[in-house]
């Protein structure tokens, strides 16, 4: 299956296992991505997206959000629609 990159982790805080994603393409709530490159990678269903602490459904290419993250990442790693 290809990987469609629909943006990347511009930082990661550890101790609360939240990213900050930047999308290049569309993202909602129930969406099944991949967060990472090589062997460190995970898959993860999206659960809940904030934007300036508020709740949000869907989120817009080019917008900036936070979102709990299953396993650490890295800033800069690749995020891809699984």
């Amino acid at each position: 299956m290809e990987k469609k990159p629909i943006g990347k982790i511009t930082h990661y805080f550890d101790k609360i296992g939240v990213a900050v994603l930047k999308l290049d393409k569309a993202m909602k709530t129930g969406d099944k991505i991949l967060i990472g490159d090589g062997d460190e990678a995970f898959e993860q269903v999206v659960k809940s997206m904030q934007v300036d602490h508020e709740q949000i459904e869907k989120a817009k290419k080019g917008q900036e959000i936070g979102m709990k993250l299953n396993q650490k990442a890295k800033q800069n790693w690749n995020v891809y629609k699984a």
